[in-house]
């Protein structure tokens, strides 16, 4: 598939984090790790990554090399007190992803990103192929 891969993704019936994928709750609604599809199509790759409840701030996606790195981060306090001031309910929800993805082989200067009821939709062209040079040599 042209080399765009997660790394931190394990797959298997004993993976032994597989409890670790189950998300966190906020108001009562889980949120599950962030599912990637990946679709290829003739000259680019199409990322649809789901971050339900997430905020567009709240996401950062860096490229250092030939890695890309999305990051998705929320969290948020509340705090309900009393008529004397004293706490009746605090509460406090945090959840954070991390996914990379190998992309040698992507033009990173022309990467595009867009966040919409919850996915974020990055386009990642391919690189243009190298064409070899033909010449003729002169002999002397």
């Amino acid at each position: 598939m042209y080399g765009l891969t997660p790394f931190e993704r394990t797959f298997g019936i004993f993976d032994p984090f597989a409890d670790f994928d189950s998300g966190f709750v906020k108001d009562g609604q889980r949120f599950t790790a962030c599912r990637t599809d990946i679709r290829e199509d003739d000259d680019k790759f199409v990322m649809e990554s789901e971050l339900p409840g997430f905020e567009k701030q709240d996401i950062s996606i860096d490229i250092s090399g030939s890695s890309l790195t999305l990051k998705a981060e929320h969290s948020e306090n509340m705090d309900e007190k009393g008529k004397n001031g004293k706490y009746i309910r605090r509460e406090r929800t945090y959840g954070s992803y991390q996914r990379s993805f190998d992309i040698s082989g992507i033009d990173t200067d022309h990467i595009s990103a867009d966040y919409k009821n919850g996915i974020l939709i990055m386009t990642l062209p391919k690189k243009k192929p190298d064409v070899p040079v033909t010449r003729r040599l002169e002999i002397q």
